[in-house]
């Protein structure tokens, strides 16, 4: 079982380790997601109408503003994972892998800020 047989060209090529804890982080998000949007389904039924108004005051509250953080947190990064696999299984080349990766992630990192900023502006007072 020398380097020229089969097994011998595959041995020390294992699992590089890391696909359990992506694979838990996408799982663990999902649920966080599945159990945040049935909160704010469940949210916006109650509520008396959709008006902007009746919604940004409730949204300006601290409940629903915190678990509104956590649901944007948790969708952005379960997206970010998702792409990323999908990055890592259909772009070959390393370069242009890097540069899809970095700019998923500046994306995911803006659009999760902005978002985050919007309703913190909102929970202090700050909607116009």
């Amino acid at each position: 079982m020398g380097n020229g047989t089969s097994i011998g060209k595959v041995r020390g090529l294992g699992s590089a380790h890391e696909g359990a804890h992506h694979w838990l982080l996408q799982r663990f998000t999902a649920v966080g997601n599945l159990v945040l949007m049935l909160w704010l389904a469940t949210s916006f039924v109650l509520l008396p109408n959709m008006s902007y108004e009746t919604v940004s005051g409730w949204l300006s509250q601290p409940l629903p503003a915190t678990a509104m953080v956590l649901l944007i947190v948790s969708t952005f990064w379960h997206a970010r994972l998702g792409l990323q696999v999908l990055i890592e299984d259909y772009v070959h080349n390393a370069g242009t892998k890097f540069g899809v990766i970095t700019l998923l992630n500046l994306a995911v990192i803006g659009g999760g800020a902005f978002a985050v900023f919007s309703v913190v502006r909102l929970a202090l007072g700050g909607a116009a």
